[in-house]
């Protein structure tokens, strides 16, 4: 299934008031950026918010799953995203409160590293 476009959409308009969103195609979905700062995954009809281990107790408390996958070795794996919650698809209030949250997860995590020449 495709990302939906509409909500990425969305997500840019619900957050012009914080910074520019753009995102990038990447394994069926896309990664969501503010300013330059990687801050959510948007898969099918989901977004997905970064989080970590400063965050994570707010995410708990919102009831937000963590993203996870199934490898295959068919094994779960998991990421440093959280499911967004139902709100922010409606309000803009909503969407911009856990971006920000996610923002903040995103400026903490360590800067990828470069990739090796062969």
């Amino acid at each position: 299934m495709a990302v939906d476009a509409g909500l990425i959409e969305w997500v840019a308009e619900a957050l012009a008031p914080i910074g520019t969103v753009t995102s990038r195609r990447m394994m069926g979905g896309a990664t969501l950026y503010c300013d330059g700062t990687i801050f959510a995954i948007a898969f099918e009809d989901s977004l997905w918010f970064k989080a970590d281990g400063e965050s994570d107790a707010d995410w708990d408390a919102a009831g937000c799953a963590r993203f996870t996958y199934a490898k295959s070795d068919g094994t779960i794996g998991s990421m440093n995203y959280r499911r967004a919650p139902d709100d922010v698809y409606d309000d803009a209030d909503a969407m911009q409160q856990w971006a920000r949250l996610a923002l903040a997860a995103g400026a903490r995590a360590p800067a990828p590293r470069a990739k090796r020449k062969r």
